[in-house]
């Protein structure tokens, strides 16, 4: 018989990572210490998002990752992210702790105007005209084209930014442009293959944030 636990509002969330860190090795096969610290609370924010412990085969650290999102966050350096569910899935207590600002301008009546008339998607277009915006962290949850032009606009030198959250799940080109990723010196923090999503990535800023 199903028995479902009796437990206060304020404590969910710390139950949760509790039975996370319990039952990883036996769900994963893996060890916890196989990750730094830093990086399991990471991943382990990412599990209590998705639910799926899967996540700890296909997460990807670069060595910087973390020192350099955590540098963006306490110089007040701005999040940018590709889609409004990302940004709305950023912990507002959290953000508002920090002076920077979460970016979003995929709905801009601006972006679109432009995406139409370049032959392009919100996604790409939103970032490459918040460029300038002094961004910190690009967090891409949803969409590979702009993953992808991230990537341009950094080669292009247009686009300076400390950490990029590359998670865009799908089926075009979605595990094509995280592959590319791992290929960057920018920081990162990515998962291989079609997973990710907006859940994901929002919950890689979050640790972060906590973090900071």
């Amino acid at each position: 018989m199903t028995q479902v636990q009796n437990i206060r509002p304020d404590e969910i969330e710390r139950e949760s990572f509790r039975i996370i860190e319990e039952e990883f090795s036996s769900r994963t096969g893996m060890n916890k210490e196989m990750f730094l610290d830093r990086e399991f609370a990471i991943l382990q924010r990412v599990i209590h998002a998705t639910g799926d412990f899967s996540f700890a085969q296909s997460i990807r650290f670069h060595p910087a990752a973390i020192d350099s999102g955590l540098r963006a966050i306490r110089n007040g350096r701005n999040i940018y992210t590709d889609v409004t569910m990302v940004a709305a899935g950023i912990g507002r207590k959290l953000s508002a702790a920090n002076s920077g600002q979460v970016i979003c301008r995929v709905s801009d009546d601006e972006v679109g105007r432009l995406a139409k008339e370049r032959g392009k998607t919100r996604s790409e277009t939103a970032l490459a005209l918040s460029s300038a915006d002094n961004i910190g962290i690009v967090a891409v949850g949803n969409a590979p084209t702009a993953l992808l032009a991230a990537m341009d606009l950094i080669a292009e030198g247009k686009l300076v930014t400390d950490l990029i959250i590359g998670v865009p799940v799908g089926f075009v080109n979605a595990s094509e442009s995280k592959d590319l990723l791992l290929q960057q010196e920018t920081p990162y923090i990515t998962v291989l293959g079609r997973r990710g999503g907006s859940p994901v990535a929002a919950a890689i800023v979050n640790a972060l944030l906590k973090m900071s």
